[in-house]
């Protein structure tokens, strides 16, 4: 089996987020431009005295994936 590079899953996380960050601050630009994916109402299961509810959305715009790619950089160069 092979063994998950926690740190590589940690830097592109963060660079999503800071991406995301980024995109919000220039939010009337072109960096903001994406995508959403993702259930577009959450799933709820009442099952009388215990209520779950389901829900998960993905927003990726130009700006996450630029972070990604900032974060990707740095990276392999502290590697």
């Amino acid at each position: 089996m092979k063994r998950v590079n926690w740190v590589l899953v940690l830097v592109v996380l963060v660079g999503f987020v800071l991406g995301g960050c980024i995109g919000t601050y220039f939010s009337n630009t072109f960096l903001n431009y994406g995508q959403m994916f993702g259930l577009t109402s959450p799933a709820v299961l009442n099952l009388g005295f215990f209520v779950i509810t389901f829900g998960f959305s993905i927003h990726i715009t130009i700006a996450s994936i630029l972070g990604v790619v900032i974060a990707l950089i740095v990276y392999r160069l502290l590697r």
